[in-house]
């Protein structure tokens, strides 16, 4: 795959697009880009002071008329059902970038580990909402953004709310390859029934943002930590370019998944990249998705197994 920049980003004008978290990192990278070709991003973001910091800036740097920004927390199903209930219309691109990484041990306003709950069951019932506005787009791209930490991640039905022992880094890998298996099930699921909406992944590499601070950890330590994605890592601008790929290239297909092609996918161009095997596993993607279904109370209209 040769090298791709945000210049490469096809025309987006009469785009509608939503993406999570955007109030910093990469998420306000990609909506950026984005909003630079044309499109009319909405920044979904659980603080309004930094989201609208954020839209100012996205004004400010692409002269954009067309942006927006509007509160969801992900925390919070009642935040999510309220969010997508306010939407009308059309949604061409929903990027599911808003996330938490090995913080402590904290609950959701609906019981879930705060983890399980915002990377994935929150973007899992978002996507649910708004599965009718993407049909209205004619053509529509859902983006799950991963994590290397997936490689190590797995699902563990016997715990998967963390109620018997939590392990941050366990729990922040298992909601990551979540994610992918999400997509894996999600894109058979629309393929099955002849939906004009592709469902991707991606991943940012070892990409310095905020996480890296909010991560729990002990001073000392998270300075290390964040030293170390620095220097072997690659800045937030570039790591959204995997983000930027899944939701606007032509040649993309439903349950791709895009990172970065240096050593250890760390840093580098956007390539084709493969999960774990075991994301390819049916029966885990067809019991993880029943168990979404189950916790948030969220069906996806139409989309039945196969």
């Amino acid at each position: 795959m040769k090298s791709f920049r945000p210049g490469d980003i096809p025309d987006l004008t009469g785009r509608r697009v939503i993406v999570t978290g955007a109030n910093s990192g990469l998420g306000l990278q990609t909506s950026l880009a984005l909003a630079a070709k044309g499109a009319a991003v909405t920044l979904a973001c659980r603080n309004m002071d930094r989201g609208t910091r954020a839209l100012e800036h996205v004004r400010e740097a692409t002269e954009s008329t067309v942006c927006d920004a509007r509160e969801l927390d992900l925390a919070s199903l009642d935040s999510i059902r309220s969010f997508a209930a306010g939407w009308e219309g059309p949604l061409d691109i929903l990027v599911n970038n808003a996330g938490v990484m090995a913080t402590p041990l904290t609950r959701t306003a609906d019981g879930f580990e705060q983890q399980l709950g915002i990377n994935h069951l929150g973007h899992f019932a978002l996507g649910g909402l708004l599965l009718e506005n993407l049909r209205q787009a004619g053509s529509a791209r859902v983006v799950a953004v991963s994590s290397l930490a997936h490689k190590r991640g797995s699902i563990d039905f016997s715990d998967l709310n963390s109620e018997s022992r939590y392990r941050r880094w366990s729990a922040y890998g298992q909601s990551k390859i979540a994610n992918l298996y999400h997509t894996v099930e999600f894109s058979k699921r629309l393929q099955a029934r002849g939906e004009d909406i592709t469902a991707v992944a991606a991943h940012p590499g070892l990409a310095s943002t905020r996480l890296f601070a909010n991560t729990g950890g002990r001073r000392p330590a998270a300075d290390v930590m964040a030293g170390f994605v620095r220097l072997m890592g690659q800045s937030d601008s570039a790591g959204a370019l995997p983000i930027l790929y899944a939701a606007t290239a032509p040649e993309v297909q439903g349950g791709d998944f895009y990172g970065p092609d240096g050593v250890g996918e760390r840093r580098g161009n956007v390539a084709l990249v493969a999960p774990v095997q075991q994301v390819l596993d049916e029966e885990t993607g067809r019991r993880l998705w029943e168990k979404s279904e189950e916790l948030t109370g969220v069906r996806y209209p139409d989309l039945a197994a196969v």
